[in-house]
């Protein structure tokens, strides 16, 4: 079974974060920049929350705050979820679907270390299906 760990292997373990006091607009400049759906809002080291596309939407636009004067502090997610390098893609997967995000900080003894998205644990999930896929095929009509 694949772990976090697994996944950040692949990946860059860079992490986009922005701090509670930047605007909303600067944080979707970054997102955008970084091509990403989320940032980690750092206070210091702590994590203070998490900022996403979906916040965007649903604090900002839908109740038509300004992005140039709002800052994150007011309408980042402060219920964070996250996840250790241990933690299994599975159980990872099962957060997600029952909180509704898409985005997993992984914390390590109180350190951010990478995070993790539904994009990650789908990619994963289809290299080991077409792992399989290629060993039961070898298995059958033998190597080629």
């Amino acid at each position: 079974m694949s772990l976090v760990r697994d996944v950040l292997a692949t990946k860059d373990a860079t992490v986009c974060t922005i701090g509670p006091d930047k605007t909303v607009l600067d944080a979707a400049v970054l997102m955008n920049h970084c091509r990403i759906g989320a940032v980690v809002v750092l206070d210091g080291e702590k994590i203070a929350g998490i900022f996403t596309e979906r916040d965007v939407m649903n604090r900002v636009v839908a109740e038509k705050k300004d992005a140039e004067t709002t800052t994150v502090r007011e309408v980042m997610t402060t219920k964070v979820a996250f996840c250790e390098q241990n933690t299994t893609l599975e159980t990872c997967r099962g957060v997600m679907t029952k909180h509704k995000i898409r985005h997993l900080p992984v914390v390590e003894n109180g350190k951010l270390l990478g995070m993790i998205s539904s994009g990650d644990i789908l990619a994963r999930r289809i290299a080991e299906h077409e792992e399989t896929i290629k060993y039961l095929h070898e298995y059958m009509q033998g190597p080629n």
